[in-house]
């Protein structure tokens, strides 16, 4: 079992963790493990937990990690199936409850998702309408394409693909669906394109790459997620330690954006002669603008067209920590 997946700005996104030997750290998105592999390169001793919730991708890494994975007095690598919006709380199962050192994410889906037909991700290949990462939950694509409203369709095509023809293509769906069900990924595909004017099919890429992209999200509640994970992963980390966040898509990178600008900047009442512990930032970020992918890498690896890393380190715990993290509270007295 292989999950061969080249991953996007590797070593920028480990370097601006400084990892150092002894730390815990956390791979949010595991996926085939290539951040992972560096980051145990670069530290002697210290533990990695990998987060996914595609078993296919907890079970290529439990084969082609095997070694890291052996019972230890100080485990190397531990792989948890579920999804990083469940963060805090797993690491306390874990026994982990004191903080942690670093956290990484590379966000979206991979490229051996996208390349198993079965899973429904793309367009290219016939399949059944799924596109659920985590294949235990239940609702999935044919689910929202053959009972959400027009509207609500509407809504998911534009907010989550920005879909400029989102109504003309929810108007479609319902129409067609009322002989009977919409099934296959290349049903809907010829839908869109029906959808979409001739004129505007001949640029911009493939007709449904919007739309496809706008119901994975829908699906799996990705943005929804990824803001609960933030906040978690910001909460949890140790003074010092620091987070790396790849996105792929605008309202990906809008999120981050946000609540890094949450966390790094505070407002001072004017006239006040010194800023009070309770008032200081969280965060201090690493980079203004998001780092890109070299000439190098753009050359050798498509997906990092649209990457966009963006760093920040924490500076002190949150006042807001939760019974769990009892380090968070004793490093506030």
């Amino acid at each position: 079992m292989k999950f061969k997946h080249t991953s996007v700005l590797l070593h920028e996104t480990i370097d601006n963790l400084k990892p150092k030997s002894g730390g815990l750290y956390v791979d949010a998105t595991f996926g085939g493990g290539g951040h992972a592999k560096y980051l145990l390169s670069k530290i002697e001793t210290g533990t990695l937990v990998g987060f996914d919730q595609d078993e296919y991708a907890i079970k290529s890494a439990e084969l082609n990690f095997a070694d890291l994975l052996q019972p230890d007095s100080e485990p190397r690598l531990k792989l948890v199936h579920d999804n990083f919006s469940n963060l805090e709380q797993d690491l306390v199962k874990l026994g982990y409850s004191d903080g942690i050192d670093g956290i990484y994410y590379d966000l979206g889906v991979s490229s051996p998702q996208f390349d198993q037909a079965d899973r429904g991700f793309s367009y290219r290949y016939n399949a059944r309408l799924d596109m659920r990462m985590d294949q235990s939950q239940d609702t999935d694509a044919y689910q929202l394409v053959n009972t959400l409203s027009q509207k609500e369709l509407a809504d998911i095509l534009y907010q989550y693909g920005d879909e400029k023809f989102s109504r003309q293509i929810a108007h479609r769906i319902v129409e067609r669906r009322k002989d009977k069900p919409i099934v296959t990924t290349f049903e809907l595909v010829d839908i869109i394109k029906e959808a979409i004017p001739a004129y505007a099919r001949r640029t911009g890429g493939h007709p449904a790459k919007k739309s496809f992209q706008a119901l994975r999200v829908a699906v799996n509640h990705e943005l929804d997620v990824l803001q609960a994970s933030l906040e978690e992963a910001i909460r949890i980390l140790r003074p010092g330690g620091r987070i790396s966040v790849i996105t792929f898509q605008s309202h990906e990178d809008k999120i981050v954006k946000k609540i890094f600008k949450k966390y790094s900047e505070v407002e001072v009442p004017r006239g006040m002669p010194f800023v009070p512990d309770d008032m200081k930032p969280t965060l201090r970020l690493e980079n203004r603008k998001p780092i890109t992918a070299s000439t190098s890498e753009l050359e050798n690896n498509n997906r990092s067209h649209s990457a966009k890393l963006r760093v920040a380190e924490k500076l002190n715990f949150i006042v807001q920590c939760r019974p769990n993290f009892q380090q968070c509270h004793h490093s506030l007295r």
